[in-house]
């Protein structure tokens, strides 16, 4: 069974290799407050709120999305928005969480190999392949709701998917400093990053997707398949 986690909340420390290793426990973006228990008319009116969100990315992409411009699409005062969602960030954090949570959900309990019940590695790969699609297909708004500096590698998302790739490489090189090299890994999932190879660079996705198999085995010593 899985249980939220919230942004208050402590994440346990990691176990160390020779005790034994558990699956990190699904993460809710959201606060309390966003849950189904919210009244009936607030979580209509985030329901709104979300809507006109996702209209204004539609029509003019993630820059169109300001505080007064979800407001007059929504039909509602700026401060309802405020008060709803804090700022912009939680906005764009508040439209992402949807996919947050199926991404977790399936890394955590769904079916191999990104799921359990296949190797780690298979697993590893697995992940890296799911992100970076997850990525293309949300690049503008991933990037508009990038975390601060001070919170890029604190922020309650990216320290249940870093923990994960933790995970997976503690059963496979259990004698690797694995927090570190979960950190090299991930550093191939920015999405700024992703942004720059291929809008910029006009890379494919296939490209990435090769890379990370191929940076997966090299840090694992543990060939593909092909």
């Amino acid at each position: 069974m899985l249980y939220a986690v919230f942004m208050s909340a402590v994440l346990p420390p990691f176990p160390k290799p020779e005790q034994p290793v558990g699956e990190p426990e699904l993460l809710q973006l959201g606060s309390a407050e966003d849950e189904p228990c919210l009244r009936a008319d607030a979580a209509r009116n985030r329901a709104r709120l979300l809507d006109a969100a996702a209209r204004l990315i539609a029509q003019h992409g993630a820059a169109g999305v300001t505080m007064e411009a979800v407001a007059a699409e929504a039909a509602v005062g700026k401060g309802t928005v405020f008060r709803r969602f804090g700022d912009r960030t939680g906005l764009l954090t508040a439209l992402l969480d949807h996919s947050e949570r199926k991404f977790q959900a399936a890394f955590l309990a769904g079916p191999p190999p990104l799921g359990p019940g296949a190797p780690p590695m298979e697993r590893l790969r697995a992940f890296g392949c799911a992100m970076l699609r997850r990525s293309v297909d949300e690049l503008d708004l991933q990037l508009a709701a990038e975390p601060s500096p001070d919170r890029r590698f604190s922020a309650p998302a990216l320290r249940v998917l870093h923990g994960h790739v933790v995970l997976l490489l503690r059963m496979a090189v259990p004698d690797a400093d694995c927090e570190l090299l979960a950190h090299t890994l991930m550093a191939q999932l920015n999405p700024a990053l992703i942004h720059h190879l291929t809008k910029q660079c006009g890379m494919p996705l296939e490209r990435l997707e090769a890379n990370w198999a191929d940076l997966v085995a090299r840090v694992t010593c543990i060939e593909p398949p092909r």
